[in-house]
């Protein structure tokens, strides 16, 4: 791609997410689910967090506080040769 090619999709918005964690759940107890309750998810506190781009995995990092805000510092950016799991 020459530059003037990725000059004109440098502006182009995606969408950025990260993923906390997940867990499975029978359908009976996903029904019953009010506020308040608890959903223990297999991943443990240390773990790193899944950065997606257009749920794609594109890198894991650390949830941090920034002013009331949550954010993400980046630990890891994944390589075209690693197969999620």
């Amino acid at each position: 791609m020459n530059q003037e090619n990725l000059n004109m999709i440098m502006d182009v918005k995606v969408q950025l997410s990260v993923k906390l964690g997940s867990c499975f759940l029978p359908m009976r107890e996903l029904m019953e689910l009010t506020p308040g309750t608890v959903l223990q998810l297999k991943q443990q506190a240390t773990d790193p967090v899944g950065l997606y781009v257009n749920e794609k995995l594109v890198g894991y990092g650390e949830v941090v506080v920034v002013e009331d805000n949550f954010g993400i510092k980046v630990t890891q950016i994944v390589t075209e040769n690693h197969d999620e799991s």
